[in-house]
């Protein structure tokens, strides 16, 4: 079952300041019972983050400490997600 989390995470960098992140997608992995969020930075469009998340009363919980076994699903995920038919096409109109 996904969680609705919002078009948006909020990160806190090294220095307090809050970086406002994009998500781009969400999905779900049904073996191992988690969620990911994989997000950027709309100021740095090269920066791509993907974490695991979970809702902890009525707070949501980002993890960005992900396996290997995560991250390699993860660029899976990513490079299906860009090579969808429909995704293109709605790149190519924007």
């Amino acid at each position: 079952m996904s969680t609705d989390i919002g078009s948006e995470v909020i990160l806190i960098d090294e220095d307090g300041e809050e970086i406002v992140c994009d998500i781009l997608f969400t999905y779900d992995n049904e073996d191992r019972g988690e969620q990911y969020v994989v997000f950027y930075d709309p100021n740095d469009e090269e920066s791509l983050f993907v974490a695991r998340y979970y809702e902890e009363g009525d707070d949501i919980i980002f993890e960005l400490d992900l396996s290997d076994e995560e991250f390699k699903e993860a660029e899976e995920v990513l490079a299906a997600y860009d090579e969808d038919p429909l995704i293109q096409e709605e790149r190519d109109m924007n």
